[in-house]
């Protein structure tokens, strides 16, 4: 009788351990809740600026319709400025005050901001802190898993060591909200994980 009640705890054991005691699938980078709270506190306040909303809004207006084919020329033609080191579609976006009002929250962070931009409702870029590598974010993450997907979440990107700096960089992307309570666009920055 003894036996069968040990066997019987030990089943019940067993299952409880299999119910209740599995590891979680994946916990987070450490790094995570801090770049999270950085974003809630410090970069979401930023965004929400009249400059930054009015500037996403007129060009939203200005952008309505455009085809899919229209904005990957616009990023060709971005990408192309790039190569040939003839800069005129880029200058035009950092010479808007928007891109001038990143910039200095790029300057005023201690190093923690390396990249800040934001993009209208189509993912092409409204304003930048400094020269991005492409014009049209519509295909990429950032967007794909923000603004595309209806979601509200800060999507935060895998860190990466940038090899000129040597610093653990991540990018944190979230979908920018007016007045309304309406999407609009998305703003993503680039944060230097070790100057948090």
């Amino acid at each position: 009788m003894a036996r069968w009640g040990r066997i019987r705890l030990s089943m019940t054991v067993g299952l409880a351990a299999c119910l209740f005691l599995q590891a979680p699938a994946r916990a987070e980078p450490a790094y995570i809740p801090l770049v999270r709270d950085y974003v809630e506190t410090r970069i979401r306040p930023m965004v929400e600026a009249p400059l930054v909303l009015k500037a996403i809004a007129e060009q939203n207006a200005e952008f309505g319709d455009v085809s899919e084919i229209d904005m990957r020329v616009l990023d060709d033609t971005y990408r192309s400025e790039l190569d040939r080191h003839h800069l005129q579609m880029v200058q035009l976006l950092l010479d808007k005050s928007v891109s001038t009002y990143l910039k200095t929250r790029q300057d005023a962070s201690q190093g923690a901001i390396v990249e800040f931009f934001v993009t209208d409702s189509h993912g092409l870029n409204v304003g930048q802190s400094t020269i991005t590598a492409d014009y049209w974010q519509g295909d990429e993450e950032k967007y794909l898993r923000t603004f595309a997907d209806g979601s509200r979440e800060i999507f935060i990107d895998r860190a990466e060591r940038n090899q000129s700096t040597q610093m653990l960089e991540t990018q944190a992307s979230f979908v920018v909200i007016d007045e309304e309570d309406k999407p609009i666009g998305v703003a993503t920055v680039t944060i230097a994980i070790d100057a948090l």
